[in-house]
């Protein structure tokens, strides 16, 4: 039962981590059209996409922390690499967005 809690959490942080990064993408093209409304919708949706990964991520720390051994699989490192690769990636479409706001203010 454990390890499909586990399954189930690693499986959290792919999904969630897969939708930040395509809403940071989709705000990257949304300021390239000039839509700095739906950019920022975009970039919220990324930010709330990573806290529900963020979570799951923390829920296992905390049952590792209790002495609940995890084992690590290549499926678990896939789902952090998910995860960390969406968090810069959302970082990263941030400033691209506030670079867009200063070239249109000029």
């Amino acid at each position: 039962m454990e390890e499909q809690t586990n399954l189930e959490t690693i499986m959290e942080l792919i999904m969630y981590g897969g939708d930040a990064k395509s809403n940071a993408m989709e705000a990257i093209q949304a300021v390239k059209l000039g839509n700095f409304e739906l950019a920022k919708t975009k970039i919220n949706e990324a930010e709330a996409s990573l806290a529900k990964a963020h979570h799951a991520q923390t829920e296992m720390l905390i049952k590792e922390a209790q002495g609940n051994q995890i084992a690590v699989t290549l499926l678990m490192v896939h789902g952090q690499d998910h995860l960390m690769t969406s968090m810069g990636f959302t970082d990263l479409a941030k400033e691209i967005i506030e670079v867009y706001k200063k070239i249109d203010e000029k």
